[in-house]
């Protein structure tokens, strides 16, 4: 990674600075581009705008910049959106400090803002180099997702798509799927949980062998499909659908036939069950039948205490097993339900029992 500092005028980066609102935004006599369609839209609020300009006035350091130079000489703002975006709106008059525009400004501090130096880096490298640099300088300001980092190194066309569909306000996909996804569109969570669904979790593997393709109509695709489908299976719907893990479900499930009366059916008892701590994974449950997506409802230490003392310490299976009487202390021993929950068992003190840990696990195994 080749990196060079610079000190740049604000008079220099302001200059032909065009806002095209989500397609971009361009400073420094077009050959910087400010706000890459991979980006955010701008986050800073009116106070730590206004704190920008303040520190400028001042004649105060802002913090370092990093820029991304590309091979025909251009540049886009790796680090530093948000600061640069307050002086160049502040610049062409899009809101006033302390009921002052730029153009209320005297002529001596019209000067001293426009030939302030700011510090920037010119950083040049591989796409590996730059991601790897981008989340080292990532550690202070508005911080970025791991999916805008990625955004920042896998620019093209195809990024430039996906945006337009998974990372605007209002997006297609955010519209299709806002009741079962959760997450935001601006700051990217959308597109990455697109992403995790189709990659397997290999996000940088996918967007790497597509950085270069003409759009991202197989991750659209396979999106919506994926939200079809839950549709179709779960059609009763429930809040705690928002958030379940679907893009797995559908690729291990998706060309099966369910009847999806007995499913709701499943479903409906499961959301009644007090056992049953986490309600979201009760759609996971319906399909692959394991028991670690729903956390069922543990013994309580009074419960535990109860089921040992009436035991005397001693495991009924190793008492079975080796007819023999072992007394173990409490810590060395695990609860356990008589009747399993799957078989209708529920955590209560009567169907409380206290195993050794060998024979726990082995029962855990079975």
């Amino acid at each position: 990674m080749k990196i060079e500092l610079h000190e740049i005028e604000i008079e220099e980066i302001c200059r032909g600075y065009i806002d095209n609102d989500e397609e971009g935004v361009v400073g420094y006599g077009g050959k910087l581009n400010i706000r890459p369609k991979y980006q955010r839209e701008f986050v800073y609020d009116d106070k730590k705008r206004n704190a920008v300009i303040d520190t400028i006035m001042k004649g105060f350091p802002l913090n370092v910049m990093y820029w991304v130079k590309n091979d025909d000489g251009t540049f886009e703002v790796m680090d530093g959106q948000q600061r640069t975006v307050s002086f160049c709106q502040y610049h062409n008059n899009d809101f006033s400090v302390k009921e002052r525009m730029f153009e209320n400004l005297t002529e001596t501090e019209k000067e001293q803002f426009l030939h302030y130096k700011v510090l920037v880096y010119f950083c040049e490298g591989n796409d590996r180099e730059k991601l790897d640099w981008f989340r080292i300088i990532n550690i202070a300001g508005e911080k970025l997702t791991e999916q805008e980092l990625r955004n920042a190194t896998y620019t093209g066309p195809w990024l430039t798509n996906a945006k337009s569909v998974f990372s605007k306000s209002n997006c297609p996909a955010y519209l299709l799927a806002r009741n079962y996804v959760g997450g935001s569109p601006i700051r990217q969570e959308l597109l990455e949980t697109a992403l995790s669904w189709i990659s397997k979790g290999k996000i940088e593997q996918y967007m790497s062998a597509h950085q270069h393709s003409p759009n991202a109509n197989e991750l659209w695709t396979y999106f919506k499909n994926v939200i079809d489908w839950v549709g179709l299976t779960f059609p009763v719907y429930r809040r705690e659908m928002k958030g379940v893990n679907w893009g797995e479900l559908y690729d291990g499930f998706g060309n099966e036939v369910f009847d999806t009366s007995v499913l709701e059916q499943a479903v409906a008892r499961l959301m009644l069950d007090d056992d049953v701590t986490n309600k979201k994974g009760v759609y996971p449950y319906v399909l692959t039948r394991n028991e670690k997506y729903l956390n069922i409802r543990a013994f309580t230490e009074n419960q535990k205490r109860q089921a040992y003392e009436r035991q005397r310490g001693v495991c009924p299976f190793c008492e079975r097993e080796h007819r023999a009487v072992t007394h173990y202390q409490i810590e060395d021993m695990e609860a356990d339900h008589i009747t399993p929950w799957s078989e209708g068992g529920k955590t209560v003190a009567e169907n409380c029992q206290m195993l050794c840990k060998e024979h726990n696990r082995r029962k855990s195994n079975v």
